[in-house]
């Protein structure tokens, strides 16, 4: 159940960061109540995942989680660039992310 709290929180983390991106555009409450939401409920289940997984692993998983599907989401939604090297880098940290499952 650990693990599943964890790809909740990373969600929420890549929702989070995309209604920063929504923020900068737009700045009404739906926006800021939809940052604010998204990073709560990313640090509760991330809470809830620490209860049972150590501490360092379930950080990594997160921020890797959160960071490899912020730059996917924009390269999808805001056409940032798809440069192979990007892809590589990006494959690589959703790698150690599943690693770190894998060994734990």
């Amino acid at each position: 159940m650990a693990w599943i709290f964890l790809f909740t929180a990373g969600l929420f983390e890549m929702t989070g960061v995309l209604m920063i991106n929504q923020v900068h555009k737009e700045r009404n409450w739906k926006s800021i109540a939809g940052l604010v939401v998204s990073f709560t409920a990313s640090f509760l289940f991330l809470a809830l995942a620490m209860e049972t997984l150590p501490m360092g692993t379930a950080y990594a998983v997160w921020t890797g989680i959160g960071a490899a599907g912020g730059a996917v989401l924009g390269m999808i939604l805001y056409g940032e660039p798809r440069t192979g090297l990007r892809i590589l880098f990006i494959s690589m940290v959703l790698g150690a992310a599943i690693g770190l499952k894998i060994i734990s």
